[in-house]
């Protein structure tokens, strides 16, 4: 017999799951040519102001296959450029161009118009608290 707290979870993965679904095509409708984890290491590679591929691998559970395609990818784009680290010349760290940084910058304001519109209706404390849940479950992986 499921508990109250299976029921639970499994509501949480099913929902989760949806949430993903969504995200990649809400990703594909603002750009087309950035995939959800494109965007998403792009991101990151932006809030870190520069980071190495294998901090991407470890932050996003991601093998280093992955983080080279998609890294190909965005070069190719010309939205993220590598330099040498100042502190270990045989470092390569990756930092978006001043298109990336654009494409970037646009896609955001799309994103998070479309969780405004979303999210509408929710009240300012709904939010902080949903923002405060997700926080805490990332943190937990």
């Amino acid at each position: 017999m499921s508990t109250g707290r299976d029921e639970a979870v499994d509501t949480i993965q099913r929902e989760l799951t949806a949430f993903a679904r969504r995200a990649r095509a809400t990703a594909a409708r603002l750009h087309p040519e950035l995939s959800l984890i494109s965007y998403t290491l792009l991101t990151h590679i932006a809030a870190q102001r520069g980071c190495r591929a294998t901090d991407l691998a470890a932050r996003y559970l991601l093998d280093k296959s992955t983080v080279s395609r998609q890294m190909a990818a965005l070069e190719k784009m010309g939205l993220v450029e590598r330099r040498p680290d100042p502190a270990d010349h045989r470092v390569q760290v990756l930092h978006p161009t001043s298109a990336g940084s654009r494409v970037l910058s646009a896609t955001h304001a799309g994103r998070r118009a479309a969780y405004r519109e979303r999210l509408a209706d929710w009240s300012t404390e709904d939010l902080a608290r949903f923002a405060a849940y997700l926080l805490r479950y990332n943190d937990g992986v």
